[in-house]
Parts: C-alpha cells; structure tokens; sequence
C-alpha cells in the first residue's frame, strides 16, 4: 500500500501534464477508476492468498507466470491471436519456471537442520 500512496503523486503529475488534449466524461473516468481498482484489489486478495502457502523463493519464482496469465485472459476475453512467438514465449517462461522450482533444494537442508 505504501507504494501505491508514494506514487500517486508522481502519477497524478503526468497526468495533468498530459491532459492538455483530452476529452474526459464522469461516466468513463468513474467506471475506469472502479475497474481498475476493482481489478487490482482482486488481483492482490488472490496474491497475498495464495502467497500463505508459498515460500519466499517459491513466491518470486511463481509470479514469473504474471505475464502467460496476462496473455491466456487476452487470447480467452479479448480473443487476441495466439501466434509462434507467443507460444515459444510461453514454453520458454514455463521452462523457466519448472527448471527453477526443480532446482530448489529444501529449506531444511539449506539451514543445515537434518545433518
């Protein structure tokens, strides 16, 4: 939350220099405001949900798919073309991930406990 609050600020600042041109209406600036922050607070209930059962490791190593999950919602909702680039991306991300994840050894071994 904090970081949020520290770059409102800064956010609000270029908005207002690069207004000059825009055209606003209540209507489209209230449903922009409440869908994104309808969005974000969704999206961080579900983080800090699923972040109880993970590891700190786990957890970083986990949101490297924050992007394929962007991708997936915009080929399902938006019906955006999946091509070879996306795919290859997804793999390599994915592959990533697993080769990470396999990779980790367990934190009792690490802290020297089971010697």
């Amino acid at each position: 939350m904090g970081n949020f609050v520290r770059a409102v600020p800064l956010i609000a600042g270029a908005g207002l220099l690069m207004m000059s041109g825009a055209h606003l209406e209540t209507r489209g600036v209230l449903l922009s405001v409440a869908s994104g922050a309808i969005a974000t607070g969704l999206g961080y209930v579900v983080w800090y949900a699923a972040l109880r059962g993970l590891s700190a490791m786990r957890a970083s190593i986990v949101q490297l798919a924050v992007p394929l999950i962007a991708a997936a919602a915009g080929v399902m909702l938006l019906s955006e073309t999946i091509t070879l680039r996306l795919l290859l991306s997804t793999v390599l991300v994915l592959g990533g991930i697993a080769l990470a994840i396999a990779g980790q050894r367990p934190v009792a071994r690490e802290a020297g406990v089971g010697r």
